[in-house]
């Protein structure tokens, strides 16, 4: 696993997000995945995907800088600052989260398995 990999995965994630493309998210997340959402509720894969799904998020902009990027064997972590812009429940949002995301190495390829997110 490189940086270089994870940056690509990164890259994938950001543009999937920014087109509610639900095969290219069901591909990069782990059937496992646990994920603190900004407002403290935790996701599972699913409902990470039903919220794109029904059109609940949204989003219009999605501007990140990655701030460290370590890799440890088959696991790398991610922290990044991100500058969103959409809607959420048919409301306007605007804000910036500083996110930590666990990526991992499977056979099937590599996927986020966690993170977090909070809004500062």
């Amino acid at each position: 696993m490189t940086k270089t990999e994870i940056l690509e995965q990164e890259n994938r994630l950001y543009e999937a997000m920014k087109n509610s493309d639900l095969k290219d998210l069901d591909t990069l997340l782990h059937e496992d995945l646990l994920f603190i959402a900004p407002g403290g509720e935790i996701l599972t894969k699913e409902k990470d995907l039903e919220t794109y799904r029904s059109g609940l998020l949204k989003i219009n902009s999605l501007d990140p800088e990655i701030k460290e990027l370590q890799i440890m064997d088959d696991l790398a972590i991610v922290v990044l600052v991100v500058d969103l812009e959409g809607t959420y429940q048919a409301e306007h949002f605007k804000s910036r989260y500083r996110y930590i995301r666990f990526w991992k190495r499977f056979p099937e390829g590599i996927k986020v398995v966690g993170g977090s997110g909070i809004a500062i």
